[in-house]
């Protein structure tokens, strides 16, 4: 089994799906090289693209057409203006042709040269797509792609192709693997052995300035969400609610930035009830961001992206756990613990439903907090399985196929959910617990392959179809 580097689960991403934008997205890219590998892109006649199943059924209100063309165009999601986006998809519309990779002009009609297939589904996995290049000469090449969460793709061929072949050094691919190490070297704290295990990637150093690059976009996210009013796009006329809630919870005090706004949080009133809604307000910002195609830090996909910024700013906002060295330990446990999930079950709503991507970033975020509050390592891996255990069987279903009800409001009860979770497991003996992190992880897949297909991901049960709007 392949490692998984902790900064391929926790990333900077683009808005609204990893699945379903960031994928296809990736996909659109690596189809490009292929060509270029293959023939001159001055050679190419056409290009198609294909959507199936999931991908296709909540295509438009995932942006996985826009996440098509856009990548076709080689536009780069982590480095796009966003505010360029809208105009960038009507001139391709309008004037039907595409800009392929930047270099050649190509005709592209939307609904001829980008296909939403709803009524077929790829073998082998829920979110499948087929890219197609013709060439002058008639000669065509086919790939076809999987998008298999948070934002990583794969091929029939490859299964993980986007996962670099390394072997670190002390491999954890699960629970017992992590302890087995840490008792081999004389760890106390399960954050050294990540720090080790992701040398096999960069030096320390550079890990450390990675994660405090995440918190940076995590902290820029945050306040960019707190600052918009309005309706998100899509038609379901969802209001903003992050910024009425910060002004309420803020009163009278006025900031200039982002240094000042975040004073002013760690100023407010600290009661119970106020802390709660501040970590409301933190996780609807950014997934009030994420639905408006901004930019946001993927943990471990787009849907569930509020939880993990929610309960770090939490413990940076109103516990004693402020250092750099509390923010990079909390990032590098939180994404270890979302490489077992992707290992041995699923990040993908297509194939898990919510529980794959709410459940998975709160049992991150629990870990992630316990580490830092000092708790050991079994009481790390115990925090993130009652904070799983209590999302098992959690569904898809998407209004609209928008990620905004109930998604946006999932990540304030996960970030809850995470906290409460890290605090029990704080206070108990895990000698004493029932249940493993490994156990609880085996019964989410064995819970996501026999959930009904209509929860996961497809908007064709639950709320998506209980609340009758029309399609956006």
């Amino acid at each position: 089994m392949q490692s998984i580097s902790v900064f391929e689960i926790i990333k900077v991403g683009i808005g609204p799906s990893s699945s379903h934008t960031m994928g296809p997205w990736n996909a659109a890219e690596m189809f490009i090289d292929q060509i270029k590998r293959h023939r001159p892109l001055s050679e190419v006649k056409e290009v198609f693209v294909e959507f199936f199943g999931s991908l296709a059924k909540t295509g438009v209100g995932h942006g996985t057409d826009i996440a098509g063309m856009l990548g076709l165009s080689g536009e780069n999601f982590r480095t796009i203006d966003t505010n360029t986006i809208d105009e960038k998809i009507e001139r391709i519309k309008t004037e039907n042709q595409i800009l392929l990779a930047g270099e050649v002009r190509l005709p592209f009609v939307y609904g001829h040269h980008l296909v939403l297939n709803k009524q077929k589904s790829l073998d082998f996995h829920p979110n499948g797509m087929i890219f197609r290049a013709v060439f002058n000469d008639g000669e065509v090449l086919e790939q076809d792609y999987y998008s298999v969460g948070g934002g990583f793709v794969a091929t029939q061929e490859n299964n993980s192709i986007e996962e670099h072949c390394i072997r670190t050094l002390y491999p954890c691919h699960n629970g017992k693997d992590i302890i087995k190490y840490l008792n081999k070297l004389g760890l106390s704290k399960l954050s050294d052995l990540i720090y080790l295990n992701e040398e096999s990637w960069r030096s320390r150093e550079e890990t450390e300035k990675e994660a405090l690059s995440i918190w940076k976009h995590i902290k820029e996210c945050i306040y960019k969400g707190v600052n918009k009013q309005g309706i998100l796009p899509g038609g379901l006329k969802v209001t903003r609610r992050a910024h009425d809630l910060n002004q309420k919870l803020l009163g009278d005090k006025v900031y200039k930035n982002m240094n000042e706004w975040f004073d002013a949080v760690i100023s407010a009133p600290k009661d119970f009830t106020a802390v709660n809604k501040w970590i409301s307000c933190f996780a609807l910002s950014v997934n009030e961001e994420n639905a408006s195609f901004g930019r946001i830090i993927t943990a471990p996909t787009n849907g569930a992206s509020g939880v993990i910024p929610a309960v770090l700013m939490y413990s940076q906002a109103f516990t004693p756990h402020t250092s750099d060295e509390d923010i990079i330990r909390f990032i590098l446990v939180a994404g270890e613990i979302g490489t077992l999930f992707k290992k041995n079950a699923t990040i993908s709503a297509a194939m898990g439903g919510c529980q794959a991507e709410i459940g998975v970033s709160s049992a991150m975020a629990a870990a992630g907090l316990t580490e830092i509050m000092g708790g050991s390592p079994e009481q790390v891996l115990m925090a993130a399985e009652i904070a799983m255990e209590h999302h098992l069987g959690l569904t898809c279903d998407p209004i609209g196929g928008l990620v905004q009800i109930p998604c946006i409001e999932r990540n304030s009860m996960g970030a809850i959910k995470a906290i409460t979770a890290a605090n029990i497991a704080m206070e108990s003996d895990p000698k004493k617990a029932i249940v493993s992190l490994d156990e609880v992880i085996q019964s989410m897949w064995d819970t996501a392959q026999s959930m009904n297909e209509r929860f996961k991901e497809t908007s064709e049960g639950g709320l998506a179809i209980a609340v009758n709007v029309a399609e956006c």
